[in-house]
Parts: structure tokens; C-alpha cells; sequence
């Protein structure tokens, strides 16, 4: 059940909601940061963000059918990392198009896990609603692919804290959730 991978690893939800929400500060507090210093830190952290999904997605795979969904969202986030990290050169316009396919795919991964949580769970409406957003900001990144490198950093700052507050925030139901069905 995916439910019982996420109720295990429900703190590793929590770690990425906080460096969500870490990124999303550090962004509002350096505006002026640097287009070269933005790709390398999305990068190291689309990268980390990849390999702890991939983990969490291995270490329930023996008893979740579903498993596979966090390891593709995974594989998404580790690969966007890997590719922004080994082209740090890169046109904002491509950074901005990675980000937008990245967040697309993530989120329609959360809405398709929310989907299936909806009967192992009682508020998947957490896992579903980070999807939209991801979806959201992935399609507005694509509408608006010539807005200034600060309004960028702006949008991607919020971003980041608003997922990061809707994974803590579902880390903490599933972590109740899990001591319910336990205790």
C-alpha cells in the first residue's frame, strides 16, 4: 500500500517540505542572486529532492504496488537536477522550461498518487492540492517564459514555500494517520 510506504517514511515528507521552505526563504532573502547561482542550487536541490524519492520509493516497493509512482517522480526530479548541474551555462529560458516540466510531471504524478490514495487515506486532498500547484506554477513558467530572471525568482521563492508547506503539512496527517492505524 502506498499509504503504509508514506506513513513509514512520513518524515522523509517532512525533510522535503522544510528544504522546500528553506529554498523558498533563501530566495526571498537574496533577490539579487545570481542566474548561474539559481540553476546550480535548483540543480543540487532537484537532485537531493530525486535521490531521497527514489529511496523512499525502494524502501516501500516490497509492500506497495504503487511504488513505482514515487520512483518515476524520483527519477523526474533526480534527472532535471543532474541535467541543470552538468549545463549550469544555460539560457534562463531553458532553466525555466526544466523547472516547468519538472513541476508539471511532479504534480500530475502527487494528483495521480492522490487519486489512488483516496480510499487507503482520509485526506489525500494535501497530496492532490501540492500537485495542482506544482501543475499550476509548471504551466504558468511555460506561459510566461520571458518574465524578468528576479520576477522568476520571486514566483519560484513562493513556489517553494507553499509546496514545502503543503508536504509538512501532509507529513504531519500521515504521520497521525499512521498512529491511528497502528495504536
Amino acid at each position: 500500500m502506498l499509504a503504509d510506504t508514506l506513513s513509514r517514511f512520513w518524515w522523509i515528507t517532512l525533510v522535503r517540505g522544510v528544504l522546500w521552505i528553506l529554498f523558498g526563504i533563501f530566495m526571498f532573502v537574496q533577490p539579487r542572486i545570481s542566474l548561474l547561482a539559481l540553476t546550480l542550487t535548483f540543480g543540487a536541490f532537484a537532485l537531493a529532492d530525486g535521490i531521497v524519492s527514489v529511496v523512499s520509493a525502494i524502501g516501500g516497493r516490497e509492500t506497495n504496488d504503487s511504488w513505482w509512482i514515487l520512483l518515476i517522480r524520483g527519477l523526474a526530479a533526480f534527472g532535471v537536477g543532474l541535467l541543470t548541474l552538468v549545463t549550469p551555462q544555460m539560457t534562463a529560458v531553458a532553466l525555466l522550461v526544466w523547472i516547468a516540466i519538472w513541476a508539471i510531471v511532479t504534480g500530475l504524478l502527487e494528483i495521480f498518487a492522490a487519486v489512488r490514495l483516496r480510499k487507503e487515506i482520509q485526506d489525500e486532498f494535501g497530496l492532490a492540492l501540492g500537485g495542482l500547484v506544482s501543475v499550476a506554477f509548471g504551466v504558468f513558467l511555460l506561459a510566461r517564459p520571458a518574465v524578468g530572471v528576479l520576477a522568476v525568482l520571486w514566483v519560484i521563492a513562493f513556489y517553494s514555500l507553499a509546496f514545502g508547506m503543503v508536504l509538512v503539512s501532509m507529513a504531519f496527517e500521515t504521520r497521525r494517520f499512521s498512529r491511528a492505524v497502528r495504536g
